[in-house]
């Protein structure tokens, strides 16, 4: 069949490059539907598509345009990459709560810098979702945005679009802990269980043997050699970098703690696995005498990261020169998997993808209709959850609570209720108080006021969100 691809977002240029090398190597028959609210962040992104194709020699009906429902109409697949107010939104995230002494190396899943994200970002979606519905309601429907548990389980709640979220950091991890083991890829299978950012790999096997217990010697004999105490205690009193302290940085310290106590390895470990634990990391010096964020996975990295690479498409699709070598050549990014699972939808041939979808008995210890991110089977069915066994208590119990913030950060976000945000951050655990928790809330809600109408409660709500771009 022709497929008829549309990808909200495109200004996330990063993803539609990663998308559209992979589409150029497969050689479908298809339209290719870019759609983003920022003008420049799509031009640049029509402008390096353009320029991808003729390089390629492939000829490909693109669509560009800042209305999604002119270009939704007859879409067989949509993908959703939208970032609201970018990554100058994303800084407040971040940069406020630092004001209260809390610290985040992400600030985009959990935390006060995903809960905060949720209120931006759940209208817009819903929105998108109706759209889906009303004038594509048979296209497969992915979602990339994050925070991911929020937006989907906001989408299905109100909508009952069958949106399918998708992140590549369980299938990252497996690689990584196949070249932990020794193991070549294809030899290790897993199974991880969990919410997206924090999803224990339960069962990792290689060759027909249980590797657990072999991960979990790695991972006393990793700790014995970081030393982290000790490590921490010198650090803290010296007050400056230390080189054994570097010893930690890109280790992953607390994800080896955590296997060896619970057994399980969590993804995607330690940059995104501490914000899941603000009670022990947040404060300065936290984590094991550094602070995230600043001195571990700095933020300030990552958006210099995320402006230089923008700069450097936006310089690239003005350019009159054509692009370099190997710039249409596939590579890996959080695109790499949704080719692979529209193909096997297609061909009705069978692939197992961690995805995020309720639960619907799945994982029988974890709330109903709760946003799970499991193994799935992608086949001419669809996607489809595998069933698994329930998670032993303790690992439940690190889940517990972040399903009920789900459940709390949606309703705050589609009421447009103050108390309700505040609840969440109160959940969330990272503040030291209701005082704390409302004052937050309140300069979160101040500076991000012109993407959010539905906390302005004056008659005079607009009927559609604000959406904006998260150019890459």
């Amino acid at each position: 069949m022709k497929e008829k691809i549309v990808l909200i977002g495109a200004g996330s240029a990063m993803f539609t490059r990663g998308l559209l090398a992979d589409l150029i190597l497969r050689k479908w028959d298809i339209e290719l539907g870019l759609v983003d609210v920022d003008p420049e962040a799509l031009s640049v992104a029509e402008k390096l598509a353009g320029k991808m194709l003729k390089a390629q020699r492939v000829k490909m009906k693109v669509v560009a345009s800042t209305d999604r429902r002119k270009v939704l109409r007859g879409a067989t697949v949509v993908i959703c990459t939208i970032g609201v107010g970018g990554r100058r939104a994303w800084e407040q995230d971040v940069f406020i709560p630092r004001k209260y002494g809390i610290y985040q190396p992400v600030g985009d899943s959990v935390m006060p810098g995903g809960t905060s994200r949720a209120l931006r970002m759940i209208p817009p979606m819903v929105a998108i979702a109706q759209d889906v519905l009303a004038l594509c309601p048979k296209a497969l429907f992915f979602n990339y945005g994050n925070p991911m548990g929020p937006i989907c389980r906001a989408v299905r709640k109100t909508t009952g679009a069958n949106m399918i979220g998708l992140c590549h950091g369980v299938n990252h991890v497996g690689h990584h802990l196949a070249a932990v083991l020794g193991f070549p890829p294809e030899r290790v299978h897993y199974s991880a269980v969990g919410m997206n950012h924090l999803t224990w790999f339960t069962e990792i096997r290689a060759d027909g043997q249980d590797q657990v217990p072999r991960l979990r010697e790695i991972a006393r004999k990793r700790l014995r050699c970081l030393n982290l105490t000790a490590i921490g205690k010198r650090f803290a009193e010296a007050g400056t970098r230390r080189a054994d302290q570097a010893a930690v940085d890109g280790e992953d310290p607390f994800t080896w703690e955590l296997v060896d106590l619970f057994g399980a390895f969590p993804a995607v470990m330690d940059r995104h696995v501490t914000e899941f634990f603000p009670r022990l990391f947040s404060a300065k010096h936290a984590y094991y005498g550094k602070t995230l964020g600043v001195e571990s996975y700095s933020f300030e990295g990552t958006i210099r990261h995320g402006d230089r690479i923008f700069d450097e498409m936006s310089a690239l699709a003005a350019s009159p020169k054509p692009l370099p070598e190997g710039y249409s050549n596939p590579a890996g990014g959080e695109h790499e998997q949704v080719t692979d699972i529209i193909d096997s939808i297609r061909r009705d041939s069978l692939m197992v993808v961690s995805a995020n979808l309720p639960n619907r008995g799945q994982v029988p210890n974890l709330p109903a209709e709760a946003i799970v991110e499991s193994p799935a089977v992608a086949d001419g069915g669809g996607v489809r959850p595998i069933a698994q066994p329930p998670l032993a208590p303790g690992l439940a119990g690190t889940l517990a609570s972040r399903f009920q913030w789900v459940e709390t950060i949606v309703e705050a976000a589609l009421e447009g209720s103050t108390d309700k945000f505040v609840q969440a951050l109160l959940i969330d655990g990272a503040v030291d108080s209701i005082a704390t928790a409302r004052q937050l809330a309140d300069e979160l809600l101040t500076v991000h006021r012109v993407h959010l109408p539905q906390f302005q409660h004056d008659g005079k709500k607009r009927g559609r969100a604000v959406q904006s771009s998260g150019k890459p």
